[in-house]
């Protein structure tokens, strides 16, 4: 536990370091946003903000990954941290030629779906075949363990895509998904720590005192893993300081992808992917708003004529924001509802 606190202290210190001069080059290169005309008309005020401030927590999270792959050399943290980079590389590749270019889209979907499903694929197949982690998942509230065999990799495949896209769709409002991420992992992070109790076991220690988990789960690779958790949970409670609103900085899809990824990666190592719709309700709530809301569209305009919409807005933090609530108030609101969810998934592995 003191570990994983020094991690996260060091993480959050780096992040509040390199912030002000992060601001300063991003500011300098005017890498300010260029607003989609059909957002909300209150975001129109945004444009010029600095994006691509993922950077601030980007840095301390591959940082501190690599710093402890290179102590600990345990291929959970290699794989934690290869997914982490694969998808914040498709970001902010995104983000450069938004930003070079002065326009509000950078790569196109195909451009950025392509790489997503490539690296995402290679990833599912990697932990498949990784005796440490396998095809095996732990049920929600159940604690019971389901082996799915080779489906696992078009599971994870969908898994992946899926939570990236939807992290990046919940980035829509100041300090959003900044502050539900905040909330994931320290919850994974927590869930490692007990999964690695339960697990523990072996040597000198009588049998009676191992953990149920005991040959099932490799405890030294959990609790190495929580470090990556720590580390992502401070990196980001670091910029939440520049990014809460009014927000002096926006992630761009850079941000939103190295969250989305890092969180997909830490659940398809611990086993936990299947808890996902629960602890990042936030993030697939936008994107399941957003497939009804296009889908509705289009269904209504052929059969009509004229397109007619569910909500206001898509995704859903935007109803929100058009029928009048504060940018604060729907923070504070995801945010909480993520802290019950969370609390309740945490319940299931602690005893």
């Amino acid at each position: 536990m003191t570990s994983f606190a020094l991690t996260a202290i060091l993480s959050f210190a780096v992040a509040l370091a390199i912030g002000p001069s992060c601001l300063k080059w991003l500011k300098k290169l005017k890498f300010g946003s260029t607003e989609n005309e059909l957002g909300p008309e209150s975001h129109k005020s945004k444009q010029g903000t600095p994006v691509m401030g993922g950077v601030i927590f980007f840095v301390p999270i591959a940082l501190i990954g690599l710093i402890l792959l290179i102590v600990e050399r345990e291929v959970c943290l290699a794989m934690a941290l290869a997914t982490t980079l694969c998808f914040a590389a498709v970001g902010f590749a995104d983000d450069y030629i938004k930003l070079s270019k002065k326009r509000s889209v950078g790569l196109t979907p195909k451009q950025k779906m392509i790489p997503m499903l490539v690296f995402s694929f290679l990833l599912s197949l990697w932990a498949y075949l990784t005796p440490e982690i396998g095809p095996t998942l732990i049920v929600p509230f159940t604690g019971n363990r389901w082996d799915i065999g080779v489906f696992y990799i078009p599971l994870m495949t969908f898994i992946l895509v899926g939570t990236v896209n939807s992290a990046n769709l919940l980035d829509g409002v100041d300090g959003l998904l900044s502050s539900c991420a905040v909330v994931d992992y320290l919850t994974m992070g927590a869930i490692c720590l007990a999964l690695a109790a339960s697990a523990a076991g072996g040597g000198d220690t009588p049998p009676e005192s191992w953990g149920p988990l005991y040959g099932v789960i490799n405890a030294d690779s959990m609790r190495k893993l929580s470090f990556f958790c720590a580390a992502a949970f401070g990196a980001v409670l670091g910029f939440l300081r520049f990014n809460t609103h009014p927000a002096r900085v926006f992630m761009g899809d850079g941000g939103s992808f190295t969250i989305g990824g890092a969180l997909a990666a830490v659940c398809m190592i611990s086993g936990t992917s299947l808890f996902l719709p629960v602890i990042a309700l936030a993030m697939f709530v936008s994107s399941l708003s957003d497939i009804i809301q296009v889908g509705y569209f289009k269904y209504t305009k052929k059969k009509t004529g004229a397109g007619k919409r569910v909500f206001r807005m898509a995704p859903l933090h935007h109803h929100f924001e058009l029928g009048g609530m504060e940018e604060t108030r729907i923070v504070w609101m995801y945010t909480a509802a993520t802290v019950l969810l969370c609390a309740l998934s945490l319940g299931t592995f602690i005893k």
